[in-house]
């Protein structure tokens, strides 16, 4: 009883001191005139770079350059699934590794990031979706990685609510299950990941945006903010959406679109839902957040652009295909719509690793799936910025492969575009 009286009493306490004596989660520090390594970009993937810097490879004259504020790009504006059954090995290989980093972040950063493992089902509506649901799961079986096939009976019985009707404009025919996917707290992500990079010494600057890259001959030497002119050894860049710009600045062209990937949310519900279901027949996916949100995503808008909106027609095919799927949420009413900017590339995978400037990085590409690969995009990215050199895992992903002809083609291949 004495401890909640004591709990209450400072629940009541800071209410009303307007956060005058809260510790700050991270510092706000003046940016130094030198660093060692610069990541461009305070999202997700450039924290956990820098963080992984600091931890891994004892880097810690670092600093993160974020043009906004922490957790005010595309690391808050996304639908925070987390899954790693991809088709091709190497894209298999690599989400899997940021799946198990996945799995002990919460202990690893002393930071509860709310990853739950509740499972993803990826439906199939045709013969053809069955076919390449089946060699997925084998592929990914192969690969160590868990998956099954499952029947629309199975997913009758583990979803209740959901629409498995023949007579369906598009009936399901299965689904793969990858049973340890789910879905994390986007921002807590990006907070974890910044405040124990700062506790390592990594000097995370606010409101400063990357005006331009300096070059001396074939290696970069510093940026341009507006906040001044910092100098570094090696760059990162890690903008989701803008990486065409920044390495333009370079004198750099990238093979990218950047495109508005739409989602929304719902008002709050009891709990209902206690999965993730994705289809890309419909272009829909679907989860229900701790806070009782439906969680909906839409597919690509197909225009190209910067804004952080989408297309009202992208919106209504999205809310027609979840309601085929779920009756029961048609009379429920959206709260949220937001939509956040993806960079795709020719072969829906990612660019991680050098560039033609010396000391220069770019990790950018992922498309629709950056927010699962997180923890595993910045934990191959600090160890080919502090080796100079890419980690096996990120090896195939470089600008090189472009040229070489070596793609790794998951557009489509996955069963599913996010």
């Amino acid at each position: 009883m004495n401890k909640q009286k004591y709990s209450i009493f400072a629940l009541l306490r800071n209410a009303v001191s307007y956060n005058e004596n809260w510790r700050q989660a991270w510092r706000s520090p003046e940016p130094k005139k030198k660093y060692d390594v610069i990541i461009v970009g305070g999202g997700g993937h450039g924290l956990a770079t820098a963080y992984y810097l600091a931890r891994e490879h004892g880097i810690r004259n670092v600093a993160v350059l974020e043009k906004g504020w922490i957790g005010g790009g595309n690391t808050g504006r996304n639908t925070t699934i987390v899954r790693s059954n991809y088709l091709w090995t190497e894209a298999a290989l690599l989400y899997e590794k940021s799946l198990k980093l996945w799995e002990g972040l919460s202990q690893e950063l002393n930071y509860n990031v709310m990853f739950s493992q509740r499972g993803v089902y990826n439906l199939g509506h045709s013969l053809q979706d069955m076919r390449d649901i089946e060699r997925r799961v084998g592929a990914n079986r192969l690969n160590g990685i868990d998956a099954e096939v499952v029947t629309p009976g199975q997913i009758k019985a583990a979803i209740p609510i959901i629409n498995i009707s023949p007579k369906a404009r598009y009936p399901i025919s299965g689904a793969s299950l990858q049973r340890r996917g789910g879905v994390a707290r986007h921002d807590a992500v990006a907070w974890g990941f910044a405040r124990a990079a700062d506790a390592l010494g990594v000097d995370i600057i606010q409101q400063c945006e990357v005006t331009g890259l300096n070059r001396q001959a074939d290696r970069v030497t510093g940026v341009e903010t507006s906040r001044g002119r910092i100098t570094a050894d090696k760059i990162g860049v890690v903008v989701a959406g803008h990486a065409s710009v920044l390495a333009a600045m370079a004198g750099l062209r990238f093979p990218l679109e950047s495109h508005p990937l739409q989602a929304y949310v719902s008002e709050p519900l009891k709990p209902i839902l206690d999965t993730v279901v994705m289809s890309n027949g419909v272009h829909g996916y679907i989860s229900q957040s701790d806070k009782g949100e439906l969680v909906i995503g839409a597919g690509v808008d197909a225009y190209t652009g910067y804004g952080q909106r989408g297309s009202f027609h992208t919106i209504e095919h999205a809310m027609q295909a979840i309601i085929e799927l779920f009756p029961l949420f048609s009379r429920v009413r959206m709260l949220r719509q937001w939509g956040g900017i993806v960079d795709v590339s020719p072969d829906a995978c990612p660019i991680i690793g050098k560039t033609p400037v010396q000391g220069l990085y770019f990790n950018c590409g992922w498309g629709t799936g950056g927010f699962k690969a997180t923890p595993g995009s910045g934990w191959v990215f600090a160890h080919t910025i502090a080796r100079d050199n890419p980690h096996e895992l990120n090896a195939a992903f470089g600008l090189e492969r472009f040229t070489s002809g070596a793609l790794i083609d998951e557009h489509g291949a996955a069963a599913v575009a996010h």
